[in-house]
């Protein structure tokens, strides 16, 4: 099986670490990955999106323009890459900073407060790892046990000691995610 995933949203909300995260734990899940970043020349408040790909078979090309999931943070990836979902695909986002909802029906669309829910917690670091939790609730590509192997591939080691606190945020997420009528 194949999943092609596309994370969106601006600069500095971590959307890079968590396909980089992502593509990782697939990796210790024995799967074939593709993690291609995009971004602005801006580092932070630019545009950004990742391309991942997790698959059971080699992965032919890392240039897609479909997806299985779209996991959006911001309007401007909603209103790019609303469309690009395949029908019966997954659309993950976060109403915060959302004018204009997600309004496909041939769709399967979720949100998840994650910003209110870090802001509260004081997690503003863990915010894109709510989110993650949420999409892995409803996709459980890979396992919790393989996060935490992708978290510490990806962490250098003197930021370990914040893995617990991903791991809390992916559960959080996985509690808070909402399916959408």
């Amino acid at each position: 099986m194949t999943n092609e995933i596309i994370i969106a949203g601006f600069g500095g909300q971590g959307v890079l670490s968590m396909g980089k995260i992502l593509a990782y734990s697939g990796m210790m899940q024995n799967m074939e990955v593709c993690w291609m970043p995009s971004y602005g020349p801006e580092m932070r408040g630019g545009t950004a999106n990742v391309t991942v790909i997790l698959s059971d078979e080699r992965v032919s090309s890392p240039i897609i323009t479909t997806f299985d999931t779209a996991i959006v943070l911001n309007q401007q990836s909603l209103d790019k890459f609303e469309s690009a979902v395949r029908p019966g695909g997954i659309l993950v986002y976060d109403p915060s900073g959302i004018t204009n909802p997600p309004t496909r029906k041939d769709i399967k669309i979720y949100s998840v407060e994650a910003t209110k829910a870090a802001h509260e917690r004081n997690l503003s670091k863990t915010f894109n790892m709510i989110v993650l939790g949420a999409y892995l609730k409803v996709n459980p590509v890979v396992s919790l046990d393989n996060i935490e192997a992708g978290l510490k591939k990806s962490l250098p080691e003197r930021h370990h000691k914040l893995i617990p606190a991903n791991l809390d945020a992916v559960n959080l997420g996985a509690e808070l995610v909402k399916e959408e009528a």
